[in-house]
């Protein structure tokens, strides 16, 4: 049986255009990228159009060599997801991937919004009827949520069609890039995304929407070697966790142990969410002080928090300060 994973569990998922390393399964066999990771092999924008049949079937090779290579011997095995373009190409692979389903966890969706939105969630609904192991990650990056008369609204219909299937939706994801295109913006290696202003408003309303019921993954950071990209990704990720992102997408293996360390948590943090939620409410008493006394704590006000905190120090561990 495939063990139960949560939105925390993503954490660094790192892209590759399925059709781009044909020797991936061996890497994995080699343990040779950082870890925790997840991985996702994209068949839409990394793809040429023309490519995406053959793209198809060298993934299906791919995936037919992970899943025997599990059988060989014991390797950290990824958590594995493929980028669709289409609720139909969705349907099509779901089925035709799923000889793979022990190392397949589920798809990405590209795009998400009120346009295909419906089509997606019906997708996932005839697939599940069948195929219930699959769990899926809308990525909201479209345009069409520039639109400041029709934001709030697209949004929360968005969100309402989405509880149909909210027991599928491992993970909310966000896309920087496709989003400062619509505006012909880049950042550079020494902003982040939280500058460019329209685009970071665009952010916060997702995560306003969503953060309550989903954990909701923060956008690339493009930059990978050089001078300064390190700290460039580091500062992003800092804001990111204030702002209620959790986890990043990478491109690059280099950027796996930074999105890792960030995501670890302070020995205080930990020390004061295990305290919160383990409370002993019979005193009547819900307010005390921090383990180190520098702080207040308070049941009701902090215990969403400390689940959080919880859930990242279980998977990425706690900091030593």
């Amino acid at each position: 049986m495939v063990e139960q994973i949560s939105g925390y569990d993503v954490g660094a998922l790192l892209y590759c255009p399925a059709n781009a390393h044909r020797t991936i399964a061996d890497a994995l066999l080699r343990e040779q990228y950082p870890k925790p990771f997840s991985l996702a092999f994209c068949l839409e924008d990394t793809v040429a159009d023309a490519a995406v049949d053959r793209a198809e079937q060298e993934l299906f090779e791919t995936l037919r060599q992970i899943s025997a290579n599990t059988a060989k011997r014991d390797f950290y095995l990824p958590l594995v997801f493929v980028r669709v373009r289409s609720p139909q190409q969705l349907k099509k692979l779901a089925a035709a991937y799923s000889p793979f389903s022990n190392v397949l966890r589920g798809f990405i969706l590209p795009k998400f919004f009120v346009d295909n939105c419906g089509a997606y969630v019906q997708a996932m609904e005839e697939i599940s009827a069948c195929q219930p192991g699959y769990c899926y990650m809308p990525i909201f990056e479209s345009a069409a949520m520039i639109d400041l008369s029709t934001r709030y609204q697209n949004l929360a219909r968005v969100k309402d069609e989405l509880e149909r299937v909210s027991d599928k939706i491992l993970n909310i994801r966000v896309g920087g890039n496709d989003l400062s295109h619509a505006f012909g913006l880049r950042r550079g290696v020494g902003d982040t995304i939280y500058d460019v202003r329209p685009v970071a408003d665009l952010l916060i309303d997702i995560v306003t929407t969503f953060a309550t019921r989903y954990v909701v993954s923060g956008p690339v950071w493009e930059y990978y070697s050089g001078a300064g990209w390190e700290e460039g990704l580091r500062r992003e990720l800092s804001l990111d966790l204030l702002s209620g992102f959790v986890g990043k997408t990478v491109i690059h293996p280099n950027q796996i142990p930074v999105v890792n360390d960030m995501l670890k948590v302070s020995a205080r943090d930990y020390k004061d969410a295990c305290g919160i939620v383990s409370w002993e409410q019979d005193s009547g008493l819900l307010v005390s002080s921090s383990a180190d006394a520098t702080r207040m704590n308070e049941y009701k006000t902090h215990f969403n928090w400390a689940n959080r905190i919880l859930h990242l120090a279980r998977i990425y561990g706690i900091r030593q300060e």
